[in-house]
């Protein structure tokens, strides 16, 4: 007869109170993640969290009150599980996973981690260190009311970087308020503006610089210190920024010093910052006025949506879509708001003009009209009961892993609609390792495309290396009989190499380099293949992979076999009786209406396999096949963080 432990076999209930396990991250799933964790009886946790806590956390992450803003997810997620079950043993990490402190020995100690985490280069890096570890890992996130749970373990699943992922499009929001460095972070900080005047106020979409930014101040006592002082009254009376604005009349130029002067200045007054960026230049409406290159500005050529503007032209586009929205308010009356939207063209000139001039103070290219309006989308807003959901699962495939059950794990899918047999949780057999995959591979390797009279060897180290292949210190070692170093992770010894060409080392057509990281115990080959006719603003390409494009989806279609509901534990939640054909690809439609996620029609034929894409909210790993939609619709899922 089988013993139970509540719900539990006994010898499963013993492996959970023994086991130690990982939970990378403290936001919107990790919270929910944890209180599950220790009501199953898990014992032995350790969570780690770089992040602070904000108010706009408050609504969904529920493990954190009004008294906690400014102090570490991790810490506090730590102490209110206690709560939950005192005698469990939770160690919690005020830091960044990807740190070398936390190297390959640190993930071996671990009998299971779980990812909650909130960006795609923690998860690339988390995912090679259980690779190398061969620890199993459970992957999960969210995008509103979608959401995945997918195991991943070495040798038998494929990896998180198996197949190639659309663009990221997910922002975290000191980068939107404090550190731009995409043209994209200045659209969805404009699209913020928008709101915070003339729509409805959102905590989620502040746009001043973010006191409580965890890279500004790395002590979390300082933290969260400034993040209390930025709390109080003192003798200034807080208001609103639609508040204020109405104070001014909406004067435009009054408006521009604010966000565009008053602002930066105070944002380089957070000096650790720009230590290794370069700062921001304020910008001065008497000063542009006044300078003598306005009054020279030469009209630009062109389609006038293709056109981009001096600064002088954006300065005069804000004003004169400052005084039109703010007749549009007066026209509503007392109390009135705007909704931002893309084919209004006060609306869009505004976001354009601001978002441009943002552009220039953090010194980007800046865009034309047409070029905002395609990347400027939806926002896809997080949802505490998917967080709920997704969390539940994560425990259950964790289940089946202590259970020695590997090969009962699945890809879980949670969508909006119901699918054909009217069921939301869509369960899928997981794909083994693709042989083309250059992390798990027995033998990583890869093609890149690049000039090599043009590239420097600090834009392969991070455009190449760091950005696109998700190194955090590489080591390269040109081919080339000799062992020559390119690239060293020991501070100062290749320094001198950083701003010279590729070519001065005798790097060619044809050349090979070895990218080692040591820290996640990862070696690259890199084959360099020379072109001049690399499209404009781009780089390099990755051979044999489109640029920004997931795989199209597989036309042929297996049979599988019927997945049933659950284990002997009953740790598997009910879905459907029958698996969906691993080779049907679920097609998603972009909709303005449901604000970037699946139209209702697409989400009907959901019984159909979905592959992993950033789909995040703070919280994401799904692999989706875009549509056949313009590249302007491309761009219209922007999806903001935790």
């Amino acid at each position: 007869m089988v013993q139970l432990v509540g719900s539990l076999r006994k010898e499963l209930a013993d492996s959970i109170s023994t086991c130690k396990v990982l939970v990378v991250g403290a936001g919107g799933i990790g919270c929910e993640l944890l209180k599950n964790l220790v009501l199953t009886g898990f014992k032995n946790i350790e969570v780690i969290d770089l992040d602070t806590i904000d108010v706009s956390n408050l609504n969904r992450q529920f493990l954190f009150q009004k008294k906690h803003v400014g102090k570490s997810k991790a810490q506090v997620a730590k102490e209110s599980a206690l709560q939950f079950c005192p005698s469990a043993n939770i160690t919690a990490y005020h830091d960044s996973i990807m740190n070398p402190e936390y190297n390959v020995e640190f993930f071996r100690k671990f009998m299971l981690v779980m990812n909650a985490l909130d960006n795609r280069a923690a998860r690339n890096h988390v995912n090679r260190m259980c690779l190398a570890a061969d620890i199993p890992l459970i992957e999960s996130g969210t995008a509103g009311y979608l959401g995945q749970v997918t195991v991943i373990k070495k040798g038998m699943t494929e990896c998180y970087e198996c197949q190639p992922k659309p663009a990221q499009k997910t922002f975290p929001g000191c980068t939107i308020r404090n550190t731009p460095s995409e043209p994209i972070h200045c659209i969805v900080w404009a699209k913020y503006l928008f709101n915070q005047l003339f729509g409805e106020e959102d905590a989620d979409q502040e746009v001043s610089p973010d006191t409580a930014d965890p890279e500004a101040a790395w002590n979390p006592e300082e933290t969260a210190a400034r993040a209390t002082a930025s709390e109080k009254d003192g003798d200034i009376k807080r208001v609103s920024t639609k508040e204020w604005a109405r104070s001014t009349g909406y004067d435009p130029a009054k408006l521009f010093n604010k966000l565009f002067k008053d602002d930066i200045m105070y944002l380089l007054t957070m000096d650790k910052l720009w230590k290794k960026r370069k700062a921001p230049t304020p910008l001065d409406w008497q000063q542009l006025e006044n300078s003598e290159c306005t009054k020279e500005e030469s009209p630009a050529s062109g389609l006038k949506d293709q056109q981009v503007l001096g600064v002088w032209g954006y300065c005069q586009l804000f004003q004169h879509s400052v005084e039109t929205l703010r007749s549009q308010l007066q026209e509503k009356g007392e109390g009135a708001e705007l909704v931002w939207d893309k084919d209004d063209p006060p609306a869009m000139d505004f976001v354009t003009a601001a978002a441009n001039l943002r552009m220039h103070i953090f010194s980007m290219n800046m865009k034309s009209r047409f070029d905002v309006k395609s990347m400027a989308g939806n926002i896809i807003p997080a949802i505490a009961t998917t967080n709920a959901v997704i969390a539940g699962l994560i425990v259950l495939e964790g289940l089946k892993i202590l259970s020695g059950e590997l090969e009962s794990c699945r890809t879980i899918f949670l969508n909006k609609c119901p699918n054909l047999r009217k069921k939301l949780l869509v369960p899928c057999i997981l794909d083994p390792p693709s042989a083309n995959c250059y992390v798990c591979a027995s033998k990583p390797e890869v093609t890149v495309k690049l000039n090599v009279h043009k590239t420097t060897v600090i834009s392969l180290q991070d455009r190449i290396l760091k950005e696109r292949f998700g190194m955090v210190a590489p080591d390269v070692q040109i081919e080339d009989g000799k062992g020559t170093i390119l690239i060293s992770s020991e501070e100062g010894e290749t320094e001198a190499n950083n701003n010279k060409l590729v070519s001065d080392f005798g790097i060619r057509n044809g050349s090979r380099l070895q990218a080692d990281d040591f820290l996640q115990d990862y070696t690259l080959l890199i084959n360099v293949l020379h072109t001049e006719d690399l499209e404009r603003d781009v780089e390099f390409e990755v051979v044999g992979e489109a640029p920004d494009k997931a795989p199209p989806p597989q036309t042929n279609q297996e049979e599988v076999n019927s997945i049933t509901n659950g284990n002997k534990d009953s740790a598997q939640p009910s879905t459907s009786s029958q698996a969906p054909s691993k080779d049907d690809d679920l097609m998603i439609v972009d909709s303005d209406e449901e604000e970037g996620a699946p139209s209702s029609s697409a989400a009907a034929t959901s019984g159909t396999k979905r592959k992993h894409s950033d789909v995040e909210t703070g919280e994401t790993s799904t692999k989706r096949p875009r549509t056949d939609q313009s590249a302007a619709d491309d761009d219209d899922d922007i999806i903001a963080l935790d």
